[in-house]
């Protein structure tokens, strides 16, 4: 009998979110041995299928050796490293143990690695030899407070230990307490006992167990810490059923990295809780690889950030090959020219999706054959089965009338699937995220809904324009500037005017074969006009070679700010209204 979505959404929760519930059950070893987990591909299209059975016996023999190093369940593991089958099983080790992971980026400099590993207090550091520079300043060497390293994918060093070894289940345990006594690891004089080597049996946390601590990356602040619990799972995986349709027999690829909520949520965690599976590109990114590896493997399932779709874009040559039959886009709204070019080269819709660290994905334009809708041009879809999305007023925390700007929210009550609860350690951030009678999170998120129920995203709340008594999302503006056929990419802030209160300035990347000019910077003002409205035109243009952007895609318009109020201060910027017709290349 086919299950509704309502009592699909319960029988999720029933799975992960129970007392009982054990990670490394319902990731790897209820699922068939035989079957494959993940494809490790390399940047030479070479492969190798990774099967439950293997990561089962892996994991295990990991797990042991970690608990012979002292770490025990609630304790802190953190994971430095590519997409691999070691790190899945690493993951799983952990995981084993009641231990959780702190997921740390690989295009992450030492500050922002030691920051992460101070505040979650991790013992162990699990890299690929060559991340293992980052976790000590330039020319620091390790000491007393230096966390224990094992070293995955490439030769330890003499006070390091080998990932391969403890894998493997060979060499002396005594020896890895000795060497990491030496650098005041597990073992230290004032450590805990390591205690005896795990029996095997794996360690049942809990639906509220924690599995991860992730960091997101606002835009102000330092980054505050989620904590991820086994439960949350079940929300992922319906995301990877309702909104990605991913079925039996798909081969499924997201290109997210895993040090990010929507790769480890969506590369990792939702493939090995439903036992599909999944493509792990173990390379940096480039269009003509992965046009490559969609050729070659067949892909039948993509997701992927907007900035990839503009790359593939970019990149693409007549006559690409594919079996695409559902195309996803997260981390960034996905402006219409994307959905356009899709349509003409993949022969599908690419579909937007929307979702924070704090809660996965809740809405979107789902793919589930019972949920397929007509995509609406600009809008990010309507809540996705387990989920209440909502636009409250700006006034009050009620929802917001038809059309109405205001603030994107989630109804927690009738949400089965929350379970966002705080940030680590920031109660007044944590505040923050809820209405004052608890009822809605509150996403930061600015928005509409129309009458049907269908989300449009403005933009970040501090990403906002006030121009005129006018609220401007600058999303709305850079979708009509990347229309014209110079721009690649674009983004819009807000900037004083003592008459308007704030106008537009636009900082744009162009297409090869483009020169800035004050010819484009009056066709792209009058574009906006023409397209969008006749006073949210940018005032002023700049033409810069890249944006700035988080790791996983985002654009940080902030950072235009704050370089604009530097030069603004320097005097080498005219803060008066400018001239569309003045181009200013950066």
């Amino acid at each position: 009998m086919t299950l509704t979505a309502r009592e699909r959404v319960q029988e999720l929760l029933d799975t992960f979110a129970v007392p009982g519930a054990n990670a490394a059950e319902l990731f790897c070893d209820r699922h068939p041995a035989d079957n494959t987990a993940f494809t490790v591909v390399q940047s030479d299209l070479s492969c190798k299928d990774v099967t439950y059975g293997e990561l089962r016996g892996k994991s295990a023999r990991f797990a042991a050796a970690l608990s012979t190093l002292g770490v025990r369940r609630g304790d802190h593991v953190a994971t430095l490293m590519g997409k691999s089958a070691e790190l899945v099983v690493a993951l799983l080790g952990i995981w084993r143990l009641g231990a959780v992971d702190v997921p740390l980026f690989t295009a992450f400099a030492h500050d922002a690695i030691a920051f992460r590993v101070q505040a979650t207090g991790t013992r162990l550091v699990i890299c690929d030899a060559d991340q293992r520079r980052k976790l000590f300043p330039p020319g620091g060497v390790p000491n007393d407070a230096s966390p224990l390293v094992v070293v995955a994918r490439g030769e330890a060093f003499g006070y390091d230990i080998s990932f391969a070894e403890m894998v493997a289940g060979t060499g002396s345990f005594d020896g890895l307490e000795a060497e990491a006594a030496a650098v005041g690891g597990p073992g230290s004089p004032g450590a805990r006992d390591a205690g005896p080597v795990a029996s095997g049996t794996p360690v049942a946390v809990g639906g509220d167990g924690i599995l991860v601590q992730l960091f997101t990356s606002g835009t102000t602040g330092t980054p505050k810490g989620v904590p991820i619990p086994l439960r949350s799972v079940a929300s992922f995986a319906g995301y990877q059923e309702f909104g990605l349709d991913v079925r039996p027999g798909d081969v499924f690829w997201n290109m997210a990295d895993p040090g990010w909520a929507y790769g480890l949520y969506f590369a990792l965690l939702a493939p090995l809780a439903t036992g599909t599976r999944s493509l792990l590109l173990s390379a940096g990114f480039s269009p003509q690889l992965t046009w490559a590896v969609m050729e070659k493997f067949q892909v039948t399932n993509f997701a992927a950030a907007p900035t990839v779709y503009r790359a593939l874009r970019a990149g693409s040559a007549a006559g690409q090959q594919h079996a695409l039959r559902r195309a996803s886009s997260a981390g960034e709204p996905l402006t219409p020219d994307v959905i356009d070019w899709g349509r003409e080269v993949f022969g599908v819709d690419v579909r937007d999706h929307y979702g924070q660290t704090e809660h996965g994905m809740v809405a979107g334009n789902a793919w589930h054959g019972d949920l397929l809708l007509p995509l609406r041009p600009g809008s990010m879809g309507v809540a996705l089965p387990g989920w209440s999305v909502d636009v409250l007023s700006d006034s009050a925390d009620s929802p917001a009338e038809d059309g109405e700007p205001g603030r994107v929210a989630i109804n927690i009550a009738a949400s089965p699937f929350f379970w966002f609860t705080s940030y680590v350690d920031a109660p007044e951030k944590s505040a923050e995220r809820f209405a004052a009678d608890g009822a809605w999170y509150l996403t930061g998120d600015a928005g509409s809904r129309d009458a049907d129920g269908y989300i449009y995203f403005s933009s970040r709340d501090d990403d906002v324009i006030i121009m005129a008594g006018y609220r401007i999302g600058p999303f709305e503006v850079e979708s009509v500037l990347v229309t014209h056929a110079a721009v690649a990419e674009a983004a819009v802030i807000g900037v004083p005017d003592e008459i308007r209160g704030e106008v537009l300035e636009a900082y744009v990347v162009l297409n090869d074969g483009h020169e800035p000019s004050e010819a484009l910077v009056t066709e792209l003002a009058l574009l906006v006009k023409a397209k969008f409205a006749a006073h949210a035109y940018p005032r002023r243009v700049h033409f810069q070679a890249e944006l700035p952007k988080t790791a996983s895609g985002k654009v940080q318009r902030f950072i235009l700010r704050h370089d604009r109020t530097a030069k603004k201060q320097a005097g080498t910027v005219d803060d008066g209204t400018a001239s569309a017709g003045t181009a200013k290349n950066d």
